[in-house]
């Protein structure tokens, strides 16, 4: 799964969104709001695909359970020496942040 803030909207997250029909309105940079994409949204007959992207209003979170057989990753921004394992049954929050990024000249 990818999720992105309106500063990160316009990279990979830009690219799922074009293949979408049709494209979500992606956050702009001082939104307080997410969009998130399912990367391999794969319809098995158990689970279905029926929530493959969308926005996650500023004040609410998306949450999820990892059903990875083999336990996951979850890293921020490409980082990936920065990660957390997941394993099975484990939950994982996402949300905006209370504070915005700020870049000062």
């Amino acid at each position: 799964m990818i999720a992105t803030t309106g500063t990160g909207a316009t990279g990979w997250a830009a690219s799922l969104n074009r293949q979408l029909a049709p494209p979500l309105a992606l956050p702009g940079p001082t939104d307080g709001e997410l969009a998130f994409f399912v990367r391999e949204a794969w319809p098995s007959a158990v689970t279905g695909t029926t929530l493959t992207a969308g926005r996650i209003a500023g004040g609410q979170r998306l949450r999820i359970v990892c059903e990875l057989g083999e336990g996951g990753t979850v890293f921020g921004d490409g980082i990936e020496a920065d990660h957390v394992a997941v394993d099975w049954g484990q939950r994982i929050e996402i949300g905006a942040a209370s504070r915005t990024l700020r870049l000062v000249g």
